[in-house]
Protein backbone atom coordinates (compact mmCIF):
# COMPACT_ATOMS: atom_id res chain seq x y z
CA UNK A 1 0.00 0.00 0.00
CA UNK A 2 1.31 3.46 -0.94
CA UNK A 3 1.48 5.80 2.04
CA UNK A 4 -0.52 9.01 1.81
CA UNK A 5 1.56 12.19 1.44
CA UNK A 6 2.00 14.25 4.64
CA UNK A 7 -0.54 17.00 5.22
CA UNK A 8 1.90 19.81 4.47
CA UNK A 9 2.73 18.20 1.12
CA UNK A 10 -0.97 17.98 0.27
CA UNK A 11 -1.42 21.63 1.21
CA UNK A 12 1.46 22.63 -1.05
CA UNK A 13 -0.01 20.52 -3.83
CA UNK A 14 -3.51 21.95 -3.36
CA UNK A 15 -2.13 25.49 -3.54
CA UNK A 16 -0.04 24.67 -6.60
CA UNK A 17 -3.10 23.24 -8.37
CA UNK A 18 -5.15 26.27 -7.33
CA UNK A 19 -2.56 28.72 -8.70
CA UNK A 20 -2.13 26.81 -11.93
CA UNK A 21 -5.85 26.49 -12.63
CA UNK A 22 -6.51 30.10 -11.67
CA UNK A 23 -4.06 31.00 -14.41
CA UNK A 24 -6.06 28.90 -16.86
CA UNK A 25 -9.59 29.92 -15.91
CA UNK A 26 -8.97 33.47 -14.67
CA UNK A 27 -9.35 34.27 -10.99
CA UNK A 28 -11.12 35.98 -9.36
CA UNK A 29 -14.15 34.35 -10.95
CA UNK A 30 -17.40 36.37 -10.83
CA UNK A 31 -20.23 34.87 -8.82
CA UNK A 32 -22.84 33.39 -11.14
CA UNK A 33 -25.82 34.77 -9.19
CA UNK A 34 -26.81 36.57 -6.01
CA UNK A 35 -29.81 34.77 -4.55
CA UNK A 36 -31.05 35.15 -1.00
CA UNK A 37 -30.01 32.12 1.09
CA UNK A 38 -33.44 30.41 1.11
CA UNK A 39 -33.65 30.70 -2.67
CA UNK A 40 -30.11 29.33 -2.92
CA UNK A 41 -31.17 26.44 -0.69
CA UNK A 42 -33.97 25.57 -3.11
CA UNK A 43 -31.69 25.99 -6.11
CA UNK A 44 -29.09 23.69 -4.58
CA UNK A 45 -31.64 21.00 -3.75
CA UNK A 46 -32.88 21.10 -7.34
CA UNK A 47 -29.37 20.82 -8.76
CA UNK A 48 -28.46 17.46 -7.25
CA UNK A 49 -27.48 15.09 -10.09
CA UNK A 50 -29.07 17.51 -12.57
CA UNK A 51 -27.65 19.68 -15.34
CA UNK A 52 -27.47 23.37 -14.46
CA UNK A 53 -29.74 24.32 -17.36
CA UNK A 54 -32.47 21.93 -16.21
CA UNK A 55 -32.30 22.91 -12.54
CA UNK A 56 -32.25 26.57 -13.54
CA UNK A 57 -35.46 26.17 -15.55
CA UNK A 58 -37.11 24.37 -12.64
CA UNK A 59 -36.13 27.13 -10.23
CA UNK A 60 -37.51 29.80 -12.55
CA UNK A 61 -40.76 27.83 -12.88
CA UNK A 62 -41.16 27.77 -9.09
CA UNK A 63 -40.43 31.48 -8.81
CA UNK A 64 -42.93 32.30 -11.54
CA UNK A 65 -45.66 30.22 -9.90
CA UNK A 66 -45.29 31.22 -6.24
CA UNK A 67 -45.34 34.74 -4.85
CA UNK A 68 -43.19 33.62 -1.92
CA UNK A 69 -41.64 30.41 -0.66
CA UNK A 70 -44.24 30.04 2.09
CA UNK A 71 -46.75 29.47 -0.70
CA UNK A 72 -44.59 26.66 -2.07
CA UNK A 73 -44.72 24.90 1.31
CA UNK A 74 -48.53 24.95 1.28
CA UNK A 75 -48.91 23.96 -2.39
CA UNK A 76 -49.98 20.44 -3.41
CA UNK A 77 -46.85 18.36 -3.79
CA UNK A 78 -48.05 17.06 -7.16
CA UNK A 79 -48.11 20.63 -8.45
CA UNK A 80 -44.56 21.27 -7.24
CA UNK A 81 -43.44 18.01 -8.84
CA UNK A 82 -44.97 18.99 -12.18
CA UNK A 83 -43.19 22.36 -12.09
CA UNK A 84 -39.81 20.74 -11.56
CA UNK A 85 -40.36 17.74 -13.83
CA UNK A 86 -37.21 18.52 -15.83
CA UNK A 87 -34.84 17.74 -12.95
CA UNK A 88 -33.62 14.32 -11.91
CA UNK A 89 -35.97 12.60 -9.44
CA UNK A 90 -38.70 15.30 -9.26
CA UNK A 91 -40.90 12.86 -7.32
CA UNK A 92 -38.29 12.90 -4.52
CA UNK A 93 -37.21 16.51 -4.73
CA UNK A 94 -40.68 18.06 -4.58
CA UNK A 95 -41.59 16.68 -1.13
CA UNK A 96 -38.01 17.13 0.07
CA UNK A 97 -37.95 20.83 -0.81
CA UNK A 98 -41.25 21.36 0.96
CA UNK A 99 -40.04 19.45 4.02
CA UNK A 100 -36.73 21.35 4.16
CA UNK A 101 -38.47 24.72 3.88
CA UNK A 102 -40.97 23.69 6.54
CA UNK A 103 -38.07 22.75 8.85
CA UNK A 104 -36.35 26.09 8.22
CA UNK A 105 -39.53 27.96 9.07
CA UNK A 106 -40.09 25.94 12.23
CA UNK A 107 -36.51 26.28 13.47
CA UNK A 108 -35.84 29.89 12.44
CA UNK A 109 -39.35 31.27 12.94
CA UNK A 110 -39.57 32.37 9.31
CA UNK A 111 -38.11 31.66 5.89
CA UNK A 112 -35.18 33.97 6.53
CA UNK A 113 -31.64 32.65 6.85
CA UNK A 114 -29.87 36.00 7.04
CA UNK A 115 -28.93 35.26 10.66
CA UNK A 116 -26.44 32.65 9.43
CA UNK A 117 -24.12 35.49 8.48
CA UNK A 118 -23.54 36.17 12.16
CA UNK A 119 -22.41 32.60 12.90
CA UNK A 120 -18.98 31.07 12.36
CA UNK A 121 -19.00 28.99 9.18
CA UNK A 122 -18.85 25.61 10.99
CA UNK A 123 -21.86 26.57 13.14
CA UNK A 124 -23.81 27.88 10.16
CA UNK A 125 -23.16 24.67 8.26
CA UNK A 126 -24.11 22.55 11.27
CA UNK A 127 -27.39 24.48 11.61
CA UNK A 128 -28.27 23.74 8.00
CA UNK A 129 -27.10 20.14 8.02
CA UNK A 130 -29.25 19.40 11.07
CA UNK A 131 -32.20 19.57 8.65
CA UNK A 132 -32.91 16.16 7.04
CA UNK A 133 -32.11 16.34 3.34
CA UNK A 134 -29.40 19.01 3.67
CA UNK A 135 -25.88 17.69 3.26
CA UNK A 136 -22.40 19.25 3.12
CA UNK A 137 -22.62 20.32 -0.52
CA UNK A 138 -25.95 22.07 0.01
CA UNK A 139 -24.90 23.81 3.22
CA UNK A 140 -21.69 25.07 1.62
CA UNK A 141 -23.56 26.23 -1.49
CA UNK A 142 -26.04 28.23 0.60
CA UNK A 143 -23.26 30.01 2.47
CA UNK A 144 -20.94 30.53 -0.50
CA UNK A 145 -23.17 31.07 -3.53
CA UNK A 146 -25.94 33.13 -1.94
CA UNK A 147 -25.75 36.79 -0.99
CA UNK A 148 -24.31 35.69 2.34
CA UNK A 149 -20.93 35.28 0.59
CA UNK A 150 -19.43 33.29 3.46
CA UNK A 151 -16.11 31.37 3.23
CA UNK A 152 -17.40 27.84 2.74
CA UNK A 153 -16.06 25.38 0.17
CA UNK A 154 -18.63 23.44 -1.89
CA UNK A 155 -17.50 20.24 -3.62
CA UNK A 156 -19.51 18.98 -6.57
CA UNK A 157 -18.92 15.83 -8.62
CA UNK A 158 -16.48 17.54 -11.04
CA UNK A 159 -14.47 19.12 -8.23
CA UNK A 160 -14.44 15.78 -6.42
CA UNK A 161 -13.22 13.90 -9.52
CA UNK A 162 -10.30 16.27 -10.07
CA UNK A 163 -9.36 16.10 -6.38
CA UNK A 164 -9.33 12.30 -6.47
CA UNK A 165 -7.33 12.02 -9.67
CA UNK A 166 -4.73 14.53 -8.53
CA UNK A 167 -4.40 12.70 -5.21
CA UNK A 168 -5.72 15.46 -2.96
CA UNK A 169 -8.18 12.91 -1.56
CA UNK A 170 -8.17 9.14 -1.59
CA UNK A 171 -9.95 7.06 -4.19
CA UNK A 172 -12.54 5.89 -1.65
CA UNK A 173 -13.36 9.31 -0.15
CA UNK A 174 -16.95 10.23 -1.01
CA UNK A 175 -18.13 13.75 -1.85
CA UNK A 176 -19.55 14.40 1.63
CA UNK A 177 -16.38 13.69 3.64
CA UNK A 178 -14.28 15.39 0.94
CA UNK A 179 -15.61 18.79 1.99
CA UNK A 180 -13.76 18.85 5.32
CA UNK A 181 -10.58 17.28 3.90
CA UNK A 182 -10.25 19.68 0.97
CA UNK A 183 -11.10 22.73 3.08
CA UNK A 184 -8.42 21.78 5.61
CA UNK A 185 -5.81 21.78 2.83
CA UNK A 186 -6.42 25.46 2.09
CA UNK A 187 -5.38 28.43 4.25
CA UNK A 188 -7.74 29.01 7.18
CA UNK A 189 -7.80 32.75 6.51
CA UNK A 190 -8.94 32.52 2.88
CA UNK A 191 -11.98 34.69 2.26
CA UNK A 192 -15.17 33.74 0.46
CA UNK A 193 -13.87 34.79 -2.96
CA UNK A 194 -10.73 32.65 -2.77
CA UNK A 195 -12.65 29.57 -1.65
CA UNK A 196 -15.23 30.19 -4.36
CA UNK A 197 -12.40 30.46 -6.90
CA UNK A 198 -10.94 27.18 -5.69
CA UNK A 199 -14.24 25.39 -6.13
CA UNK A 200 -14.89 26.98 -9.50
CA UNK A 201 -11.49 26.26 -11.06
CA UNK A 202 -11.54 22.60 -10.02
CA UNK A 203 -15.15 22.29 -11.18
CA UNK A 204 -14.39 23.97 -14.52
CA UNK A 205 -11.35 21.76 -15.00
CA UNK A 206 -13.53 18.71 -14.44
CA UNK A 207 -16.03 19.98 -17.00
CA UNK A 208 -13.55 21.08 -19.66
CA UNK A 209 -10.57 18.76 -19.36
CA UNK A 210 -10.74 16.11 -16.63
CA UNK A 211 -13.80 14.40 -18.08
CA UNK A 212 -15.44 11.45 -16.38
CA UNK A 213 -14.71 9.36 -19.47
CA UNK A 214 -11.65 9.91 -21.65
CA UNK A 215 -10.05 12.85 -19.78
CA UNK A 216 -7.88 15.08 -21.97
CA UNK A 217 -4.74 14.37 -19.97
CA UNK A 218 -2.40 15.37 -22.78
CA UNK A 219 -3.58 18.97 -22.60
CA UNK A 220 -3.99 19.16 -18.82
CA UNK A 221 -2.43 22.17 -17.09
CA UNK A 222 -1.73 20.13 -13.95
CA UNK A 223 -0.57 16.89 -15.55
CA UNK A 224 2.76 17.04 -13.71
CA UNK A 225 0.81 17.18 -10.43
CA UNK A 226 -1.61 14.38 -11.31
CA UNK A 227 -0.56 10.75 -10.77
CA UNK A 228 -3.68 9.50 -12.55
CA UNK A 229 -2.94 11.55 -15.66
CA UNK A 230 0.71 10.55 -15.64
CA UNK A 231 -0.28 6.88 -15.44
CA UNK A 232 -2.74 7.28 -18.32
CA UNK A 233 -0.36 9.16 -20.61
CA UNK A 234 2.52 6.85 -19.70
CA UNK A 235 0.44 3.78 -20.50
CA UNK A 236 -0.59 5.30 -23.82
CA UNK A 237 3.00 6.14 -24.69
CA UNK A 238 4.01 2.57 -23.86
CA UNK A 239 1.29 1.16 -26.11
CA UNK A 240 2.24 3.51 -28.95
CA UNK A 241 5.90 2.65 -28.58
CA UNK A 242 5.06 -1.06 -28.59
CA UNK A 243 3.03 -0.65 -31.79
CA UNK A 244 5.89 1.20 -33.50
CA UNK A 245 8.57 -1.22 -32.31
CA UNK A 246 7.03 -4.71 -32.13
Amino acid sequence: MIAAPPENALTEKALAIHRRLCGVYGCPIPYFHDLDPVSELISSLLSHRTRNADSGRAFKALRARFNDWDSLIEAPTDEVQALISGVTWPELKAPRIQAVLRAVRERAGSLDLAFLRDLPVPEARAWLEAIPGVGPKTSAAVLSFSGLRMPALPVDSHHHRVAQRTGLIGAKVDVGPAHAILRAQLPADWDAQKLYDNHEVLMLHGQRCCFYRNPACGGCAVLDLCPTGQARTGARATRESAALHP
